[in-house]
């Protein structure tokens, strides 16, 4: 398995289990994240996405688990990872299972770049009451 990968799969184990330290200390200081999802993130950096994504994900769902079934890795030190994320609306109860393509840059064995592409019509179905 090739370190960008190992590098991804602790990414979503530290995330699992809610470490946020550790998430940190896996991303770059300009990182850039993407998502299919508006958390109205414009800034770069570990702070603005555990402040403007990553919270609010945790204050949202009850619970969410990505589960990776897939990694493909690049020359170039990309990762794609295809899986299933599973999660309980907060609010509603409603349980989501979206499917998703999460591509992550590395550089310096630090996440540099992600972009999501995931399900959202499973995640808006789960919130709506």
């Amino acid at each position: 398995m090739s370190a960008p990968v190992e590098t991804v799969k602790r990414f979503y184990d530290r995330l699992k289990a809610g470490d946020v330290p550790g998430l940190v200390e896996l991303m770059a200081d300009d990182i850039a994240w993407e998502t299919m999802l508006d958390f109205g993130l414009d800034e770069r950096g570990p702070q603005p996405i555990i402040d403007k994504v990553l919270a609010p994900l945790m204050d949202e769902w009850a619970s969410f688990s990505p589960e990776p079934h897939e990694f493909i890795s690049a020359e170039n030190n990309t990762v794609v990872s295809v899986g299933t994320f599973t999660c309980v609306h907060r609010a509603t109860g409603k349980r989501a299972s979206a499917t998703y393509a999460h591509i992550w840059t590395l550089q310096d064995d630090k996440v540099a770049r992600f972009r999501q592409y995931i399900d959202t019509l499973a995640i808006a179905q789960a919130r709506e009451p």
